[in-house]
């Protein structure tokens, strides 16, 4: 049977079109929609970093101008409709995904405590200062790891015996974040924070691999095995290569050929009503936005650059005089490609959002349309992140060549 071949533009509108990039995103936005929006991702990224604005509220905020950060605190702490734990790096994940997470909790046990590295963490008496750490969180209920009188004495990355039994409770699933105060974890036992019938049920792993591939290659659209596994991190390699393996053989999937931004083709695998899927995927908006660095469309650099021709790499930890760009570089989005990337600061105090620079991609010159666009996508930035005065003009004149 001929694989169907997809061209590189229906590729890319269809990628778009899975990452919620489709659609002007415009009109009331409540905490629901927001929901809706992360159970369409699949979860969304936590990071620290404050540049801008940190990587959960911008990447919600690039696809509904209406996204307020006070509804992602509601469906964490208040409802709770999201928990915290791991895919690819901390995420808050739909409450709802919590059964098949049980997997990862017993496969980070072992691979705890057979890590020489952890074991130094927590210490000669570690037993005793998991034993003591469960024992405050029970009688004095959510905890952070501050609470403790060990916080951050010495070991790797500065964490001490209590944090690392925070840490490890939290990993294997006996315990759960309640909420962050300044981005700090706050502990509790998971049964004070997840709903009883989403902690007892207990689906098998066979169901749970089934699941994450399904669920990975519906967000994604097209995608390898390589692929499928990395989206949430709960699945080997192999056990997608099982999984796509039998999903093929009773048609539920397809193998594609996609085409790259290169000319080049690439072997895929699709759902099987893959065509009705591209006809469907609504194109982008003309309109520009910024992304954050973690975005889930820019996560994995190979793919972006295959589809889009877009070569990016976050150079926070780069030495600043070896960064090509710059800390805090946002790609730049326009209609089905990335126009150029820009280094954006927040200068909160000043109310003030500084463009350091800006460099357009390849062959896209800043016309005056563009500009315009540039414009519009850095005051809706600003009013976003409280920084209204737009300080971008030295970076457009370079831009422009003057």
């Amino acid at each position: 049977m001929t694989k169907l071949e997809i061209r590189n533009a229906d590729a890319r509108r269809l990628f778009l079109d899975h990452h919620a990039l489709t659609g002007d995103g415009g009109g009331p936005h409540g905490t629901a929609d927001t929901l809706s929006l992360i159970r369409r991702l699949g979860f969304v990224q936590l990071d620290s970093v404050n540049a801008v604005e940190r990587a959960h509220h911008l990447i919600l905020f690039s696809r509904a101008p209406g996204y307020r950060r006070e509804h992602l605190a509601s469906l964490h702490h208040d409802e709770p409709a999201l928990f915290e734990h791991w895919t690819h790096d901390a995420s808050l994940i739909p409450m709802e995904f919590y059964p098949h997470w049980r997997h990862r909790f017993r496969a980070a046990k072992a691979k705890m405590e057979a890590n020489p590295r952890w074991q130094d963490r927590i210490g000669p008496e570690g037993e005793k200062v998991i034993r003591n750490v469960r024992r405050r969180l029970k009688r004095e209920g959510a905890l952070m790891a501050r609470d403790f009188e060990d916080k951050g004495a010495g070991g790797w990355w500065g964490w001490g015996p209590s944090k690392t039994a925070l840490e490890t409770l939290w990993r294997t699933g006996e315990l759960a974040i309640a909420r962050r105060e300044g981005f700090e974890k706050v502990y509790d036992l998971a049964e004070r924070v997840i709903p009883d019938d989403v902690r007892r049920a207990r689906p098998s792993e066979a169901a749970s691999t089934d699941w994450a591939c399904r669920g990975a290659l519906e967000r994604l659209g097209v995608a390898t095995p390589q692929e499928i596994a990395a989206f949430w991190q709960l699945v080997s390699i192999d056990a997608s290569k099982k999984w796509a393996a039998a999903a093929l053989k009773k048609k539920e999937i397809v193998e594609v050929s996609v085409e790259g931004a290169d000319g080049s083709w690439k072997p895929a695998l699709a759902p099987a009503d893959i065509e009705a899927r591209i006809a469907a995927a609504a194109p982008p908006p003309a309109a520009m936005r910024f992304l954050s660095p973690f975005d889930p469309a820019i996560r994995d650099r190979k793919r972006t650059g295959r589809l889009f021709g877009f070569d990016y790499r976050i150079e926070i930890f780069v030495p600043e005089k070896k960064r090509q760009y710059g800390y805090y570089v946002l790609p730049l989005i326009e209609g089905e490609r990335f126009a150029g990337r820009a280094d954006v600061k927040a200068h909160r105090a000043e109310g003030r959002l500084e463009v350091k620079g800006l460099w357009l991609e390849p062959g896209v010159r800043l016309t005056k349309k563009r500009e315009s666009g540039i414009h519009k996508a850095l005051a809706a930035l600003g009013g976003f992140t409280e920084t209204p005065v737009i300080d971008a003009g030295a970076a457009l004149r370079r831009a422009r060549g003057g």
